[in-house]
């Protein structure tokens, strides 16, 4: 059986068992251990335990059970309800104000918790039911939170972006700077396209005459800044050589932690152990795909299965941007059945070489990949941000809420489309504050 055609073999199997329900740290692990003793037999679980704990021995993977507490204790919290009034009241006068005011929302708290789910729950709950009251149309209304919750993948911190960078042993301060502009351009695109299709339908109109004070504008800010702040200096001292990202993601959890308990007045300790068990379930999972993954591409590697795609596609002799689309292709599908930090890691090792010898910048391309991602998240037939707005909303039907989600898909796909065609727009930021890259 050559390389290529035993790395088939993989794929498939890889799919029917995850598709089978089962964990998908568990199916990589499964699929990597059945592999290695099929074709190198028993003596092949000798370098299990050495493999997997070489996965994990790396003190970056530090920052993310730090930001992973750090979006749960700002989830546990009023911030999210807090952020959507602010906003809501300084673009009251804007025509579709409302579904303005959730995307900007969806674009800060996602920032905030790094959690698509968790923003989608939180801005959902209280943005679905006014938008509704205020006369919006359900699939508008549905598909802005649905393709808002999104952005938190790709605007820092990201922990999507921290799983790259470790993947691709590229440098983590340089991506999370590159997804500043990127995820500010389809926040802006999804804003445009939802004040569009307000003017069109007439929706939202009636809103214009509300009118806030300046007092009324400000009052809610003080308890949504010092969040915001956070962010900002986390990013900043990692950018500005300040401190390491596990470093940085320590401190950051600490004083979301603070804020929650002062501002809030989280202090309960069943509302800290909640925040503590979220946090430490998500940062298992996340480990333990990391760990299983590394296995997995060992047996890739040791297969000789990775080395046998890369010459395979380097003997097409085809052009790059046609390769890059058809990655593209790949990566969508996979993200239609797999969760993010799954596709990245598996992915990665196997893609990367093919990318940077086809001439693409990895932190470029590390934007393209989390856009995918992104896109992914509300992709059926596992699109999980579908499911989390319908579970909230369950009166509006799941084809509604892909309706409404299908155009900002599409300017997922042009923002991709501009990236390409000006790649600055990722690596302009980075390279005017750390340097150029290597």
């Amino acid at each position: 059986m050559s390389e290529l055609t035993l790395g088939l073999l993989i794929g498939l199997v890889t799919l029917v068992v995850l598709g089978t329900g089962m964990p998908v740290a568990f199916g990589l692990g499964v699929v990597a251990v059945g592999f290695m003793v099929a074709f190198d037999g028993l003596r092949a679980i000798e370098f299990l335990a050495d493999t997997l704990y070489a996965g994990l021995n790396d003190f970056t993977l530090v920052s993310i059970p730090m930001f992973v507490l750090m979006g749960a204790a700002v989830a546990s919290s009023r911030a999210g309800s807090d952020l959507y009034e602010a906003l809501a009241r300084w673009f009251s006068r804007v025509p579709g104000s409302l579904v303005i005011s959730n995307l900007g929302a969806c674009a800060l708290f996602s920032a905030m918790t790094g959690s698509s789910p968790a923003t989608c729950a939180a801005i959902g709950r209280m943005g679905i039911p006014e938008m509704q009251k205020r006369g919006y149309s359900d699939d508008l209304a549905t598909g802005a939170i649905a393709a808002g919750g999104t952005l938190g993948i790709l605007i820092p911190p990201s922990v999507t972006m921290i799983l790259y960078g470790i993947a691709s042993e590229t440098s983590i301060g340089r991506l999370f700077l590159a997804g500043v502009v990127p995820g500010l351009m389809l926040t802006g695109l999804f804003m445009l396209w939802a004040l569009f299709l307000c003017w069109r339908r007439g929706e939202g109109l009636a809103q214009i005459g509300e009118r806030y004070s300046l007092r009324q504008k400000l009052e809610v800010l003080p308890r949504i800044l010092p969040f915001l702040l956070i962010i900002a200096g986390v990013v900043y001292s990692m950018y500005g050589g300040l401190a390491t990202p596990s470093e940085a993601a320590g401190v950051g959890a600490m004083l979301c932690l603070l804020l929650v308990v002062v501002i809030y007045r989280v202090w309960q300790p069943t509302a800290l152990w909640h925040i503590m068990r979220d946090g430490m379930r998500e940062s298992v999972m996340i480990m333990m795909i990391i760990g299983t993954s590394v296995l997995f591409s060992y047996m890739l590697s040791s297969l000789y299965v990775t080395q046998a795609i890369a010459e395979w596609i380097a003997l097409l002799d085809i052009n790059r941007w046609l390769l890059l689309f058809f990655v593209n292709i790949l990566l969508l599908v996979a993200g239609c059945f797999l969760p993010p930090a799954a596709v990245i890691l598996m992915t990665t090792p196997i893609l990367l070489p093919i990318i940077v010898n086809a001439g693409f910048d990895p932190i470029w391309f590390g934007v393209i990949l989390t856009i995918n991602m992104e896109l992914g998240l509300i992709t059926p037939p596992v699109g999980l941000n579908l499911y989390v707005i319908n579970g909230i909303a369950p009166k509006i039907k799941l084809p509604t809420i892909l309706y409404g989600a299908l155009p900002f898909m599409l300017c997922m796909v042009v923002g991709m489309l501009l990236l390409c065609l000006f790649p600055g727009i990722a690596t302009w930021l980075p390279d005017y504050l750390m340097g150029p890259g290597l």
